[in-house]
């Protein structure tokens, strides 16, 4: 399986109304310094709608960039129930998904 496959399988992990982070899913693959090339992988995502690849922010719990937009991405997480304020995400720390539940 190529690097993009590996972060797009991870990324199904991610259960719904919960996020993780390109660094948790760069620890998760083995290398904590990948995290922006975890970045590029998901701009590639070809399955938008399969891979919810909109939980993915950042470290500090602000929302980030996406594809579709980040009023998209907004959009998204807030009908998931995450909420959201001043750009960041609301109890991060209790949503956020660890690498070690992302590995296989």
């Amino acid at each position: 399986m190529d690097f993009s496959n590996m972060v797009l399988s991870i990324v199904e992990r991610i259960p719904r109304g919960r996020v993780t982070t390109y660094k948790e899913i760069a620890i998760a693959l083995g290398n904590k310094n990948l995290a922006r090339v975890v970045g590029l992988a998901l701009r590639r995502n070809p399955r938008l709608i399969e891979v919810p690849c909109h939980r993915v922010v950042y470290s500090d719990g602000r929302v980030g960039g996406y594809v579709l937009g980040v009023d998209r991405k907004k959009e998204l997480l807030m009908s998931e129930g995450i909420g959201i304020e001043n750009d960041r995400i609301v109890d991060f720390d209790r949503i956020l998904v660890r690498a070690d539940f992302l590995r296989d």
